[in-house]
């Protein structure tokens, strides 16, 4: 199977766990997919972020879900189509300030506010409310 989009196919496992109010998705390992994670805990999303090593050498991440923790979650920028945005230019504020953009600048993955904050711009990931 190719995967082009490893963030797409992590949001998407997130979205319908949720959906089906399961408590933990598993999603193959990588340290974007967790720095993102570690994100959406800081910002209460989920309740809890860990790393699985397997005997295999393959790691897992197991994200612990909160009931009714995420609404929606949606990629913005594509493999196809990267969305890019100056710190001037971040939307800090959507979903009435419940939702959190999530970006990709040269200090790691950052929220808006916190970009913004620093002057720092970036990959605009995904919204998450």
């Amino acid at each position: 199977m190719n995967m082009t989009d490893p963030i797409a196919d992590m949001l998407t496992r997130i979205r319908n766990a949720q959906m089906v109010n399961k408590r933990e998705v598993l999603i193959p390992f990588s340290n974007l997919k967790f720095e993102i994670a570690k994100l959406l805990k800081t910002k209460k999303f989920v309740k809890n972020v860990t790393k699985i090593e397997q005997e295999n050498g393959f790691a897992i991440l197991s994200i612990d879900l909160k009931k009714d923790g995420i609404k929606g979650i949606d990629r913005v920028s594509k493999p196809g189509r990267r969305i890019y945005s100056g710190s001037q230019d971040l939307q800090t504020q959507f979903k009435y300030g419940r939702g959190t953009v999530v970006i990709s600048t040269s200090k790691g993955i950052l929220d808006a506010n916190t970009a913004k904050r620093e002057n720092l711009g970036g990959e605009v990931i995904c919204q998450v409310w």
